[in-house]
């Protein structure tokens, strides 16, 4: 992290950011967040179309953004974490964010992934990496840890089982190492040659530099060596480029937070230079009040590019602070000047285009005559040029960007002839010509000249108004000789992605009637009438499940075989007026009268074979209802709201759903439950249930239970129907399986409990014997008697915190 905080070091950077936050209107400061109510998503609904905001360039949905953290890659989606306060538009108590997006171009913001009071410490910068081959043991189920790194004076490790949904502090945030001085911003990498992890850590102990530490695990950590340098200043990064596209002459490059760099060797412990000093890879101001800080590559790549992102400080609106760099490649080449990292946006920019003009082999002067651009308007757009230099008479030629009609212009883009640098830096001619390369963005501008071997990322605020959209191109003294010119323009990347509606259907999704925002607890739709939000994925014969709140509205539910404009369809719901209904427009179905509660979470489940339509109801067995109808045989998923607002969450088709033996339906008694695609999800403060209707005396009960965060999870046994009676066995992430009924602990089993891992706890009730088995074991880990309870219901209970419980059974 860039510390952007109470330190001798940076009083210069603080004093900025105090100058910042004087000048912008702040929302109340930053604050801890608590485990009942973790993963926060904390922001407004924004449609990204403020005041400067850029449209290709990500930003944090609101709040303060600063360094980029852990960028990786995992199964298709790449995730990009950064610092950030959710609660201000300036720097305090530092959360990680969290973005996902499938192409490295369009972003959506996601839950908060680590947060203060939930995460111990100080959870400022660091890097992040897949644990493909579970060195670490913390796997559980199908996902791969993801392995994040943070703190400040030593280094903590959080991890993920669930795909970065939920993170979870190791060894409750226990320094893994620690170092004289003040350090942090940890880099993690695997290097293959030793096969073995590394980590380079920031440290002022003796003056600037990088401690370098190896692991065979990812938790127990050797140092090996320091590496001492003056200018090497807060997040490091160290990666391997080939030399000139040689892939059999690859080097070493160690980098820091202001984009300084040396190429060296590394041989797993130590890293080497003959460099007396840094280039700096980027032209920006490259400061934490600058445009360009706190650049890191992604981790796990999946094509073995090199991809860097980096902080923007400058960019700022009325409810954000700081953006990131768009994602470019990096490469080694051999330059006259020495070896130099190059940098170039990634090829999936191009993707992002939407019109392009072309113009060729034009002399451009000082005539607006000669002028391709003139009469030519864009907002946010792209320039590619070359220009022959060689034969050039112009003392200076460019472009002027965002001009106006009295001929003033917001940014000057201009080549010196003479002295062959662009606004001041060098950019010499390669064959007699430069090539230059401009994203324009609302409050963003990234040069890149000669494929980039010149690179210069700057915040610009641009005046986006009709009138100040003009492109100039010009030519001063003399003339120039354009050899192509293309502008393509580039809209708006936002909104394809879903923030906090967890499904696997396809997207994008879009709203055919009423508002659909994003909420903590999912898609919140409200409408005066009916409003749908449908996706584009489509089916015939399927399974739909999904969870449904009744807010204030008076219906809602799950949306199927639709047309595109939800004109036609099913529509399985939950209704106020104490229905579950089936309907299409102009028919009710098929009813099924049961109590319908407004801030209850029901679950419904829809199957579907030929027209045959059958409708599940909080997991029971039967289907509720169970109907024909012919009218529409195929059509797209979604979700419907009626009269009011309504929260939809976890839409899924063919998911593996809470699977369970028990032969009823279930209802919760406190805290919050859901279905996240398999299982069910219990979220609470304190004690919450989720309780069947089916009683039992003598059996064997049995489930697998995962903590996310926070404290238990458990099986619930011989309960009465509001759980003010009951037995429960859960396991504790305190390190202990435990026994218990209201009012008395009976029995205990000390244990290491990880959150995140998943364990098996099997329940053996015979009269007053009471036997708890862990992971199959044969021996109960707890054998005791009680009284209390001869019989009573089943169910599944979560303390002070969330938890997933699936296969539950009874025999």
């Amino acid at each position: 992290m860039s510390a952007a905080a109470p330190t001798a070091l940076k009083r210069a950077v603080l004093t900025a950011f105090l100058i910042l936050a004087a000048v912008i209107s702040l929302p109340a400061p930053a604050s801890a967040g608590t485990v009942s109510t973790y993963p926060e998503f904390p922001y407004p609904a924004t449609d990204y179309h403020e005041p400067q905001r850029g449209q290709f360039h990500f930003s944090a949905r609101s709040g303060w953004m600063n360094d980029v953290n852990a960028p990786l890659y995992y199964r298709g989606t790449y995730h990009l974490f950064f610092q950030h306060n959710p609660h201000g538009l300036a720097w305090d108590t530092m959360h990680w964010g969290h973005a996902t997006s499938t192409d490295l171009t369009h972003w959506t913001q996601k839950p908060i992934a680590l947060e203060p009071g939930v995460h111990p410490g100080d959870l400022w910068s660091g890097a992040g990496v897949v644990d493909t081959a579970n060195v670490t043991g913390l796997k559980s189920g199908d996902d791969d840890p993801i392995v994040v790194f943070t703190g400040t004076n030593g280094v903590s490790m959080a991890y993920s089982t669930d795909g970065a949904k939920t993170f979870t502090s190791f060894d409750n945030g226990r320094k893994l190492v620690t170092m004289p001085g003040t350090s942090r911003d940890p880099k993690v990498l695997w290097h293959e040659p030793t096969k073995r992890w590394v980590m380079v850590v920031w440290s002022d102990a003796g003056g600037n530099g990088v401690n370098i530490y190896t692991s065979t695990n990812l938790i127990d950590w050797t140092l090996r060596s320091r590496y001492a340098a003056n200018w090497l200043f807060e997040c490091p990064d160290l990666f391997q480029l080939p030399l000139d596209g040689n892939a059999a002459d690859k080097r070493w490059v160690l980098t820091d937070a202001s984009g300084e760099y040396v190429v060296g060797g590394f041989d797993g412990t130590a890293f080497s230079t003959t460099w007396t000093g840094p280039q700096v890879m980027d032209h920006g101001r490259n400061s934490a009040d600058g445009t360009f800080y706190a650049g890191l590559v992604f981790a796990d790549m999946p094509d073995n590019r090199v991809v860097q992102m980096a902080w923007q400080p400058g960019n700022k609106g009325g409810t954000w602070t700081g953006n990131a760099s768009i994602p470019a490649q990096l490469g080694l080449r051999t330059l006259p000047a020495g070896i130099r990292v190059t940098r170039f946006p990634v090829a999936e920019v191009s993707a992002l285009r939407t019109g392009t003009r072309t113009w060729t082999s034009r002399t451009v002067t000082a005539d607006p005559a000669t002028d391709p651009l003139a009469g030519v308007s864009a907002d946010t757009y792209e320039l590619e040029a070359t220009f022959e230099v060689s034969t050039a008479t112009a003392t200076r030629f460019g472009f002027r960007l965002h001009t106006r009609p009295d001929g003033s212009y917001d940014r000057a883009v201009s080549y010196d002839r003479a002295s062959q640098t662009l606004d001041g830096k060098p950019l010499p001619t390669v064959n007699g010509s430069i090539k230059l390369r401009l994203l324009v963005d609302r409050g963003q501008l990234e040069i890149f000249g000669n494929d980039g071997t010149f690179s210069w990322t700057d915040n610009v605020a641009f005046d986006s108004t009709p009138t100040s959209q003009g492109i100039r191109l010009f030519a001063e003294n003399g003339s120039v000789r354009l050899t192509t010119l293309r502008l393509h323009q580039i809209n708006s990347t936002w909104g394809v992605g879903e923030s906090t509606l967890d499904s696997n259907l396809a997207g994008p999704w879009r709203a055919a009637g009423g508002t659909w925002t994003d909420t903590a607890g999912g898609k919140r739709g409200s409408a005066g009438g009916d409003g749908f939000y449908l996706g584009p994925q489509t089916a015939g014969d399927a399974s739909y499940e999904g969870d449904v709140r009744l807010d204030t509205a008076t219906a809602a539910g799950l949306t199927f075989r639709a047309s595109a404009d939800g004109a036609a369809h099913y529509t399985a719901n939950i209704d106020a007026s104490g229905l579950v209904k089936l309907w299409r427009p102009g028919r009710d179905i098929a009813v099924y009268p049961t109590p319908i509660e407004r801030q209850r979470t029901y679950h419904l489940k829809v199957t579907t074979n030929g027209g045959r339509i059958r409708v599940y109801l909080d997991h029971g067995p039967v289907p509720v209802i169970d109907a024909t109808d012919t009218a529409y045989a195929t059509g797209r998923f979604g979700a419907n709201v009626f009269a009011g607002a309504a929260t939809i969450q976890n839409l899924y088709s063919g998911a593996t759903g809470f699977v369970t033996t028990v032969n009823s339906r279930w209802y919760p008694v406190g805290g919050g439950w859901t279905v996240p695609g398999a299982g069910v999800r219990g979220q609470a403060s304190g004690d919450a249930f989720l309780l069947s209707d089916q009683v039992g005396t003598d059996f064997s009960y049995s489930g697998d239970l995962r903590v996310e965060t926070g404290v238990a999870a458990a099986l619930t046994f011989r309960a009465n129907t509001d759980a003010t009676e009951h037995y429960t066995a859960n396991i504790d992430t305190g390190g202990v399986v435990k026994l218990w009924r209201p009012g008395r602990v009976i029995a205990e089993h000390r244990t290491t409990i990880r959150a995140g891992r998943t364990y098996h706890l099997r329940v053996v009730a015979t009269g007053s014997s009471l036997r708890v088995y862990l992971d199959g074991g044969a021996t109960p880990v707890i054998d005791t008697t009680d009284t209390a309870y001869p019989s009573g219901r089943f169910g599944v209970n979560v303390f002070e915190g969330s938890g997933v419980i699936q296969n539950v059974a009874v025999s």
